[in-house]
C-alpha cells in the first residue's frame, strides 16, 4: 500500500493525507469510490466563474445557490474585489480546469492565473473566518508547487475560493504552510497498512470509510 519516495501525489491525496491518513488509506485501496462530482459541487465550482454577474444581476444572484443571504454574499464578495489586486484575473482567468503536474505533486487547478502567475482553487464548503482549513493549506501549496515547476519560475501564494459564500482569499506560501505540505507528503509516502484513527472524531462523521475502518461514531443517545 505504501508508495516509494519519489511518486508524484494527486494534490487531493495530499490533502486527504494532513486531514486523515488513515482516510487515504481506504481511498487508496478503492480509487474509484467517489471520483465523481457531485451536482452541487460542480455548481458551486460554476459560481466562481459567474462573480461579476453576480455582483450586478438581481436575478442571477436570486436563482444562484449561495449560501448567504443576497446582501452578505455581495458585500463579501465586494471587500474582495477592493482587496485583491488579482480581482480581474480572478473574475476572467487565463485558463480554467488546468492540469498542473510538478516533481511531487499533480492534480487540476480550476484557475490559472498568468498575470500574476497563480494558482486557485475553489472550494464547496464552509471557509473559515480567517485564511482557510489546514488541509486546503496543503491542497493550495502542492498546486503552487507543481505550478511552480512546470513554468520553472516562483510561484509565491495561491487563491481560494469559497463562491457560495462569496469568500476569495490570498494565501501566501509562508513557510509554515510549506513545512505542513511536507509533512503531508512525507505521511503521503508512508502509508502501508492503516494509520491510527485520528483523534478528532468529528471528521469520521460524515467519512465515507467510517464502516471499513471501523470507527464508532457518536449516536444521538451517545451524546445524550
Amino acid at each position: 500500500m505504501g508508495r516509494p519516495a519519489g511518486t508524484v501525489h494527486s494534490f487531493r491525496d495530499l490533502e486527504l493525507a494532513a486531514y486523515c491518513p488513515r482516510k487515504l488509506y481506504y481511498k487508496r485501496r478503492d480509487p474509484d469510490r467517489g471520483e465523481r462530482i457531485p451536482d452541487a459541487v460542480a455548481e458551486c465550482r460554476d459560481l466562481a466563474f459567474r462573480y461579476e454577474e453576480l455582483l450586478s444581476d438581481d436575478g442571477a444572484l436570486a436563482a444562484a445557490p449561495v449560501a448567504a443571504t443576497p446582501t452578505q454574499f455581495r458585500s463579501r464578495l465586494g471587500s474582495a474585489k477592493a482587496r485583491l489586486d488579482a480581482w480581474e484575473a480572478l473574475a476572467d482567468p487565463a485558463g480554467r480546469e488546468v492540469f498542473l503536474e510538478g516533481k511531487d505533486c499533480r492534480g487540476i487547478a480550476h484557475k490559472l492565473l498568468e498575470d500574476p502567475l497563480a494558482p486557485s482553487l475553489v472550494f464547496a464548503g464552509r471557509p473559515p473566518d480567517e485564511g482557510v482549513w489546514r488541509p486546503q493549506s496543503v491542497r493550495l501549496v502542492a498546486a503552487a508547487r507543481a505550478l511552480a515547476w512546470e513554468r520553472e519560475t516562483p510561484v509565491g501564494r495561491a487563491f481560494a475560493e469559497y463562491p457560495s459564500h462569496g469568500v476569495v482569499r490570498a494565501v501566501e506560501l509562508t513557510a509554515r504552510r510549506t513545512a505542513a505540505y511536507r509533512t503531508a507528503l512525507r505521511a503521503a509516502e508512508s502509508i502501508d497498512g492503516p494509520p491510527p484513527r485520528v483523534r478528532d472524531r468529528n471528521k469520521c462523521d460524515p467519512c465515507e470509510y467510517r464502516t471499513e475502518c471501523g470507527v464508532r461514531t457518536r449516536s444521538l443517545r451517545s451524546l445524550l
